[in-house]
């Protein structure tokens, strides 16, 4: 693991938001090609937007359900759902972001992401219920 306070800050950052396990998975299986992706993710993205005091982190998981939602990412969707629900926002609150951007994005966009969210909330508590 790279030491500079960035990277650090940012792999804590990831794995308060996203859990550890998961992190911590996906840097094991990163290698020579997508490693450097790996770490100006941590850095840039974890270390440096994630770190910033200004938004809370419960704040800044409902603003990526609404963009990632907006861009059909759905597998990136699932993952921030359940690190939305480990910074504490409800299914109600991620209910009214998706409800939010079926208006400004559209159905089709929404449904789908419903789907995803709704399989994404059930894996976390079957998760948090295991534990």
């Amino acid at each position: 693991m790279d030491t500079n306070d960035r990277f650090n800050k940012g792999f804590e950052n990831r794995k308060e938001v996203l859990g550890a396990a998961h992190v911590e998975k996906s840097w094991a299986n990163a290698d020579d090609f997508n490693r450097p992706m790996q770490k100006f993710v941590t850095e840039s993205c974890w270390g440096d937007i994630w770190g910033d005091p200004t938004l809370p982190f419960k704040t800044r998981s409902m603003l990526n359900l609404g963009m990632l939602t907006a861009m059909s990412q759905h597998h990136e969707l699932s993952v921030h759902v359940k690190g939305a629900l480990r910074n504490g926002v409800t299914r109600e609150e991620i209910r009214a972001v998706l409800m939010q951007a079926a208006v400004y994005c559209g159905a089709p966009l929404a449904l789908a992401a419903f789907r995803v969210a709704s399989e994404a909330i059930k894996a976390y508590e079957a998760e948090t219920a295991a534990a």
